[in-house]
Order: C-alpha cells, then structure tokens, then sequence
C-alpha cells in the first residue's frame, strides 16, 4: 500500500498507474456483494467494513443502498436480507451481590515516607474529613 502524503492526508489505497496517469478503481460484482453482505451483520459498522475491504464508506453506504432498492450491480439476496434480525434483543439480567449492610465501606491510604509506612482506614461517610486531612498531611 502506498503511504504516500497529499497535502497533510495520507493515501492508503494502492496506486493503479497506466501511462503515468492515475486510473479509478473498478471492483467486480463479486466484491460489491461481499463488501455488501458484510454490512448486513449484526453490530458491524459500515466504516469498520469499508476499511476492512479498503474502500471509502461513502462508496459502501452508496452500494449497500443501491442493493436495498434492487438497482445497481449489486442486490441483497433473499437469504441474506431475512438473517438480519428483525429486533435487538435485550441483554439478559446479571444478579451481582451487594455487600452485606452492615458492613461499611471504608477508605483505605497507605503511605510510605522513606522507610515509614502508615495504613489509614477512614469511614466512607466522614470522606470530606479524610480529604481534609489528606491536605494537610501532604503540605
């Protein structure tokens, strides 16, 4: 691939040169509905396919329309549009455990200061206090 800089912009697509003179890409019909069909997965973005095929998204959107509405070179095949879910499907529930409520959580510090070490447990809820204290200690 050419990393060749226009302008502060890199070109990342091969150069096809005939004549010295730059030529446009043409992509087979085969490519097209590759490119295409991959769009109609589930959670794949159109831009991560683009890049992934080397091509601009721009051109794929312009494909991937033009095959919903059964133009072009390029139109979904029958089975391909019925994979496409019809809904999202909602996450399922994850029960997680809550500490129990009487223990309280607490903020723990630990400083060193050479070879002096000190382990401080401050109660969640005087945290204002702890700040406090902190800034204090640290001047």
């Amino acid at each position: 691939m050419s990393t060749s800089t226009f302008g502060g912009h890199v070109s990342t697509i091969p150069e096809q040169t005939v004549d010295g003179r730059r030529r446009r890409r043409k992509h087979s019909d085969e490519f097209k509905a590759n490119a295409v069909a991959s769009c109609m997965q589930p959670g794949i973005s159109m831009a991560a396919v683009a890049m992934t095929h080397g091509i601009n998204a721009n051109l794929l959107r312009r494909w991937v329309h033009e095959a919903e509405q059964g133009r072009g070179a390029v139109a979904l095949q029958p089975q391909a549009a019925s994979q496409v879910p019809s809904k999202t499907v909602a996450p399922a529930f994850v029960p997680m455990q809550l500490p129990a409520p009487g223990a309280a959580p607490a903020i723990r510090i630990e400083l060193h200061r050479g070879v002096t070490a000190i382990n401080v447990s401050w109660p969640v809820e005087a945290a204002d206090a702890c700040a406090a204290w902190m800034r204090e200690l640290l001047r």
